[in-house]
């Protein structure tokens, strides 16, 4: 099993407003979260794991604004911070169902139900990524049904 080390998400900036350094050097980071995303997907190479690890990061990163945003982008490996920080914010929010069609919209040939797979084997990864809570902050600003992409059950109010 291919273990990632988690990354602390970013510290509030200084007064100064001068960014604070990120907390875990990111070198080797993208080859260690594409192998992850590999064998929790399943998927025969690492072009197939790549190609779908870039895909779901662009649609989530339309969807995650403000310090998560930023937090998200610091604590992820340099590569796929990338992939994250170039996306423009969204106007709409999409439901669960909703962001897992736009992301087979995306991949040729995909159906909802491979499309499901593919994010789910992407984003069940992060939480060891990036930490929990910071998984947790972003699922706060998401709609209901995107915890179960995350690998994480849904719980509602009693």
């Amino acid at each position: 099993m291919t273990t990632l080390t988690p990354q602390k998400p970013a510290t509030p900036q200084p007064a100064g407003g001068i960014p604070a350094p990120a907390a875990t050097p990111r070198n080797g980071g993208w080859q260690q979260l594409i192998d992850a995303v590999r064998e929790s997907g399943q998927y025969p190479t690492r072009s197939e794991a790549e190609s779908v690890t870039r895909v779901v990061l662009c649609a989530l990163g339309g969807h995650i604004v403000g310090d998560e945003r930023v937090d998200l982008a610091r604590a992820l490996p340099e590569e796929a911070a990338r992939v994250v920080a170039s996306q423009i914010p969204v106007t709409r929010g999409l439901t669960a169902a909703e962001f897992v069609d736009s992301v087979a919209a995306r991949i040729e040939g995909a159906t909802p139900a491979t499309a499901r797979w593919d994010v789910s084997s992407v984003l069940a990864v992060l939480p060891e990524l990036v930490g929990d809570a910071l998984v947790t902050r972003i699922l706060a600003q998401l709609p209901p049904g995107y915890a179960l992409l995350f690998g994480r059950a849904e719980l509602s109010p009693a």
